[in-house]
């Protein structure tokens, strides 16, 4: 049986990537463009679906309720996350979850962007969502905030300098680096804020070229982590 499959985009440079490929040759997807919502449209039930993504977006995640269309994906989500539904939410799409979750979103102790290495905790070695990942492995990031683990959840993923990568709670999944990038993503990036790397020190050319430099081992690492998701 086709499991279908929503998407939850919010905003217009920063696309699903990879996942969204992915998930349209395996599954039956819905994506939806929440950031071009209007006020009187409304999320399709949840329970017409099997999995759930929710994408970044460079709005903090504190700041979520001071925008339309975030306070009306804050009621959907809440929905989502009673659910019981595999749900995967990505960088502030993490966030959020988390949020609703019980958990804070404070900044990170340095701003990422680039390329970097996240590790497997114990409990991340053997959930579901990273079955069949090395310990170690390269990802994507662009990031100022980051989550902490919601009260009853568990630590997934650390790295540095961001020491929660990912975290689990019950059926939510949240990471908050990117593995559905690649080099075409990172310079559609790198064009859309022109003026953050340079906050780190990196130059637009150098954030794309770390890109690519990972982007075969992390292309593989993306579809399995859509195949872990399928089958939770």
């Amino acid at each position: 049986m086709v499991k279908r499959v929503l998407v939850i985009q919010n905003d217009a440079p920063e696309t699903l990537g990879l996942y969204e490929t992915y998930l349209r040759e395996k599954t039956k997807l819905t994506l939806i463009h929440a950031y071009r919502m209007r006020e009187s449209e409304d999320f399709p039930p949840v329970n017409e679906f099997d999995a759930l993504v929710v994408g970044p977006t460079p709005i903090s995640a504190n700041d979520a309720l001071d925008h339309a269309f975030l306070r009306k994906e804050w009621s959907y989500l809440r929905e989502i996350v009673d659910s019981g539904k595999p749900t995967l939410g990505v960088c502030c799409g993490g966030q959020m979850l988390a949020k609703l979750l019980g958990g804070e979103v404070k900044k990170s102790p340095m701003k990422e962007i680039g390329s970097y290495m996240a590790t497997l905790t114990d409990q991340g070695v053997w959930d579901p969502l990273f079955r069949g990942f090395p310990p170690v492995f390269p990802v994507f990031h662009w990031h100022s905030d980051m989550f902490t683990v919601p009260s009853g959840g568990e630590l997934l993923a650390t790295g540095d300098p961001c020491p929660i990568q990912a975290f689990a709670k019950d059926n939510v999944r949240g990471v908050i680096f990117h593995l559905e990038i690649t080099a075409e993503d990172a310079e559609r990036w790198t064009a859309a804020y022109p003026e953050e790397p340079a906050h780190i020190g990196k130059t637009a050319e150098q954030v794309i070229r770390e890109c690519k430099e990972k982007e075969p081992e992390m292309t593989r690492l993306a579809l399995r982590l859509v195949d872990n998701l399928l089958a939770m």
